[in-house]
């Protein structure tokens, strides 16, 4: 029996430091490593029985061949060389018919492994295949924080032990951050208080000191009312504006005196009194932290949104006080130089890209040349998770689509697979990790045998490249030599030396930060850009999210469950037991529709539609309606949230919009089984 130490594969920001009891070749326990600098011990519900997914008697063990229909999940069983085979036959045929942009690779976040989630990239640009452009979680908010911030570090998350006043920004830190609570706590034993914003009164809203419900899609003009009473009293920081911040004149002038508290009061729903009481604490506050989440990004107006916010810390001199900043997304992925895996130097001139978002309509697109006709799917699973359900269905059902999945589980998507090749688990196979909610870097290496006959996404790439002919000396190296050329580089992709000695032992390494990293902005100015000449518009201002053009009479907002990750642990019977949709509305909107909690419900809009259990809360606001989760469809027969959610895309960075849609509800007045209650 060992104890090894590795760290948490999943897309969430914390990443936590792990401890795995090994054996006989088994993962028998997980437990937090207490000494990472940032998790410090605990675990969320889904990683305290990690072993549970990595042995789970529903993980694929062979690589499968379809025999059934479409989607029925009706496979046999075949050998690694007739699938590799099998696939480099019809991706040739493909080729010498269509051309290259016929094959379409799909993947994202399944495993934030260093290696494994770039695995593929170097493959399709090689072979000349449409490129994706995987824009689904929120790069709106990365690009309106970059856009007064340019390349400047967000502030560290411990920076928040020592503020006074923190406020948690369209963040569900207690389902998806729960580790930054070790640092609120502590600024709370201190005095500091905490509110939260958001759009319904989460488990997070709960535990703060104050909540603020907003209406979806409006946070940019909360901080543009906050900005007018911040100027209108005098609460700026002027000396640190003079020295640090550009175009704070120019906004003062243009933009504010449109968001007079009445106006902002008007578009937000939040009562003007309040938001006077909430712009002069946080101005007033010795170090205002703000923990910027990113549902507030997924709007028509996301990077608009982001780049609001962004001003707040700016315009009170936040960052030169110990404790004050602001985090977005931490930039620990510069450690690395990514570029070793995924060679955009392969990419051929005047490739097509696609956007992931579209997934749907570029695969029901019967105009579109060349036509897709394979699709590779790895660390994901669109056929629960990409917007426009009904869409990627009609296209993935399509017999004349060659699909290949790479997966552990059998997910929605792998029942329409053609070849369904068996994945490794993170304990599987070798990697590096870096986290987009701190500063700690860590190597996981291979602790157990791979389960069955299961490889992992760098090693299927190399079978490939193989098989179609591909001569690049990449593709020849091993995992190994790979994580060690990635610990290499951050000699020159991190400002200050790394800890190589941990790191190379699988120790968490913390990147160190230069003392005045928060002063240090990077951008073409060396200031905050309020005014940024490179952006259109120069200067930010608030405009609606999609939904304002749409008719449905409800905002749908889909948002975290605590008990999985995206379509992620839907395989875990302990954490997926009451896993049905739940609709949850307004004892009022639910009154006026005759809806009791436990009755079903019909939601349609253009996208399509989706049968929910209804749940009564006086936590939702009116004309609201919230889902928790996006569960597979053996939970949700009728449909999950994403028959719902439309593919537009955010006003800058081409980001999902998930949040940004409106339905209507048609009572169906059936109640519940006894073993479907929640």
């Amino acid at each position: 029996m060992e104890i090894k130490k590795t760290a948490c594969p999943y897309d969430c920001p914390d990443c936590c430091g792990l401890l795995v009891t090994v054996e006989n070749g088994r993962a028998v326990k997980v437990a937090g490593d207490p000494d990472h600098p940032f998790t410090r011990g605990t675990l969320c519900p889904k990683m305290a029985h990690y072993e549970r997914t990595v042995h789970s008697p529903k993980r694929l063990t062979t690589p499968l061949k379809r025999v059934g229909a479409k989607g029925e999940g009706k496979f046999i069983p075949i050998s690694w060389q007739e699938a590799i085979d099998t696939i480099a036959s019809r991706w040739q045929e493909i080729i010498r018919q269509d051309g290259a942009e016929a094959i379409l690779p799909y993947s994202y976040a399944g495993t934030m492994g260093t290696l494994q989630y770039s695995a593929g990239h170097a493959l399709f640009f090689a072979l000349g295949a449409t490129s994706l452009d995987r824009t689904i979680c929120a790069p709106a908010k990365a690009h309106g924080y970059r856009a007064l911030m340019g390349r400047t570090l967000p502030t560290a998350p411990q920076e928040a032990q020592y503020s006074d006043y923190i406020v948690l920004w369209s963040i569900s830190m207690l389902a998806t951050d729960i580790h930054f609570k070790h640092d609120v706590d502590i600024a709370r034993k201190q005095g500091a208080k905490v509110v939260c914003i958001d759009t319904y009164a989460t488990k997070t809203a709960k535990w703060a000191d104050e909540f603020i419900r907003i209406k979806s899609g409006t946070d940019g003009a909360l901080a543009l009312g906050m900005l007018y009473i911040i100027n209108r009293d005098g609460l700026a920081d002027d000396d640190f504006i003079a020295r640090y911040v550009q175009g704070w004149q120019e906004l003062k002038e243009n933009i504010l005196p449109n968001y007079t508290p009445d106006k902002a009061a008007a578009i937000t729903g939040i009562e003007a009194g309040r938001i006077e009481r909430f712009a002069h604490a946080f101005a007033r506050a010795r170090a205002p932290f703000i923990r910027l989440g990113s549902g507030q990004s997924r709007y028509g107006n996301g990077a608009m949104t982001s780049r609001l916010i962004t001003c707040l810390p700016a315009v009170v001199g936040a960052y030169s006080k110990k404790g004050g900043g602001l985090l977005t997304s931490a930039a620990g992925s510069n450690a690395f130089d990514k570029d070793i895996i995924r060679r955009p130097d392969l990419e051929k001139n005047g490739v097509r890209h696609i956007n992931m978002i579209k997934l749907g309509e570029v695969l029901t697109d019967e105009k579109l040349q060349p036509a897709i006709k394979s699709l590779y799917v790895y660390s994901s699973n669109p056929a629960c998770t990409a917007p426009e359900q009904d869409k990627v269905m009609a296209g993935l059902a399509r017999e004349d689509l060659f699909t290949v999945v790479h997966e552990r589980f059998m997910t929605d998507t792998a029942r329409f697979a053609d070849i369904v090749l068996p994945a490794t688990s993170s304990l599987e196979h070798e990697d590096i990790y870096y986290s987009y909610g701190q500063y700690v870097i860590q190597r996981g290496q291979q602790l157990i045998p791979p389960v069955g006959e299961s490889k992992s996404n760098w090693q299927v790439t190399q079978l490939l490249a193989e098989a179609m002919g591909l001569t690049d000396k990449l593709f020849r190296q091993d995992e190994i030599d790979l994580v060690n050329h990635f610990m290499e580089s951050t000699k020159t992709s991190w400002p200050l030396p790394v800890d190589l000695t941990a790191l190379s032992q699988g120790e968490p390494a913390a990147l160190p930060l230069p003392e005045n990293y928060k002063l240090d902005f990077k951008t073409p100015s060396g200031k905050i850009e309020i005014l940024n000449p490179e952006m259109e518009p120069a200067l930010p201002d608030y405009f609606p999210p999609h939904y304002a053009q749409d008719s449905g009479e409800f905002i749908l907002i889909n948002s975290p469950d605590p008990r999985i990750l995206d379509s992620s642990f839907n395989e875990r019977e302990e954490l997926t037991r009451s896993g049905i949709m739940v609709l949850q509305l307004n004892p009022t909107d639910a009154s006026r529709l005759n809806l009791q909690t436990g009755d079903h419900v019909r939601a349609e809009n253009a996208q399509g539609s989706a049968e929910f259990v209804v749940k009564i809360s006086p936590e939702i606001a009116p004309l609201t309606a919230v889902s928790e989760g996006v569960w597979w469809q053996e939970y949700t027969p009728r449909g999950n949230t994403n028959r719902l959610t439309a593919a537009r895309t955010t006003d800058k960075a081409a980001g999902s919009t998930f949040y940004d849609v409106r339905i209507n509800l048609r009572p169906l007045h059936k109640k519940l089984d006894n073993n479907q209650k929640a």
